[in-house]
């Protein structure tokens, strides 16, 4: 195993006619200077196979010239029988899978690219943001994770000023934490998403349409809700935003109300796939036609989404790969490349039949 030397500072010159960067070097810097990825140099470094031994020795000649040193979290475990990167959810482990398709996919994206580098998925349940807390600084003193994935990004939260005090590796997926830079973070258009719908459904001549949304204390609902007042404005419609917690039971119940209002919506946005499902229950039971009546579009597609009749219209993205792609971004922050903030794709409707003109009347 090579041996760091110490960092250099600006303008020292090295052997070879290189030169050190200011600040701590990463493993962009060696992949620059090697003309190779940035997945080629963590081969190099941590003994995996994938490059020639000839190209193993210039990345390590590279990375001791610039002064590289590996994060704590990545030397602890090199080398160790298991390899984890953790993941917290604030539900009970009972009715963790029993959720909307959106945490499902995720973690099955996660899972995906993490057994492909050999790592495993540390998955913990957690009561709230303080339990949460606790199980990060046990994960740092105990080195039990190499680094931490985190979601549901709240207003005022302290996870991520909390995880650069531990100095552990992290990704916010949902996007990057106001304040915080030394964070990677991914995250998607989600007003992008929300305005499309809003869009198209004026164009079908909507009118009184009702945005039902999740917790508003999540930053990601405060985006979606912003984002449809915007593009109702647009439109000029009256824009109705609901919160709801995206269960079934809270969908249902928030349908029936608008539903028994005077006058009704035409037109609902559910910001996942359980609450749509479930409103669309409750229109049948009120002998309220979708589409005729009442138009839906569910925030998240699912085969719920898809058996249902009528099908739902949908925002649809890659949450699998959007898992898999944020787990691959902490898995280069863990070898010691540089945080960074990636925007991944936006979601795209797809129009089923639980869309259509505005009624008449």
């Amino acid at each position: 195993m090579w041996a760091a030397a110490p960092p250099c500072g600006t303008g020292i010159r090295l052997a070879g006619g290189l030169e050190a960067v200011d600040r701590r070097p990463t493993m962009a810097d060696i992949a620059n200077r090697a003309g190779v990825s940035r997945m080629a140099v963590s081969y190099a470094l941590n003994g995996r196979a994938g490059v020639s031994d000839e190209l193993r020795e210039r990345i390590v000649r590279i990375a001791r010239e610039l002064g590289f040193s590996a994060s704590a979290p990545a030397r602890e475990l090199r080398g160790a029988v298991v390899q984890a990167i953790g993941l917290t959810m604030r539900r009970p482990s009972s009715t963790a899978f029993n959720v909307e398709v959106f945490r499902r996919e995720l973690i099955s994206g996660i899972q995906s690219e993490l057994m492909r580098h050999r790592f495993g998925l540390a998955l913990q349940s957690v009561a709230d943001a303080e339990d949460e807390l606790a199980v990060y600084r046990r994960w740092s003193s105990e080195r039990r994770v190499a680094g931490v994935l985190v979601c549901d990004l709240e207003v005022g939260d302290p996870r991520p000023a909390a995880l650069e005090e531990l100095d552990l590796p992290a990704v916010i997926i949902g996007g990057p934490p106001p304040g915080t830079t030394r964070l990677a973070s991914i995250w998607s258009d989600d007003g992008r998403a929300i305005a499309e719908a809003v869009a198209y459904l004026a164009a079908l001549g909507h009118r009184r349409t009702v945005h039902v949304g999740g917790p508003p204390q999540l930053l990601h609902s405060a985006v979606r809700s912003a984002a449809y007042g915007t593009a109702c404005a647009a439109a000029g419609i009256e824009p109705v935003v609901v919160p709801a917690d995206y269960t079934g039971e809270m969908g249902a119940q928030v349908t029936r109300r608008l539903l028994s209002a005077a006058p009704p919506p035409t037109a609902v946005i559910y910001d996942n796939d359980v609450m749509a499902v479930a409103g669309l229950g409750v229109a049948m039971e009120m002998g309220i036609r979708v589409p005729d009546d009442l138009s839906i579009v569910a925030g998240d597609d699912s085969a719920l989404c898809q058996v249902v009749r009528p099908p739902l219209t949908v925002l649809k993205r890659d949450i699998a790969g959007y898992g898999a792609h944020a787990a691959g971004l902490l898995l280069d922050v863990v070898d010691g490349g540089a945080p960074g903030a990636v925007l991944d794709h936006a979601a795209e409707l797809v129009v089923r039949s639980s869309t259509a003109p505005a009624p008449r009347h």
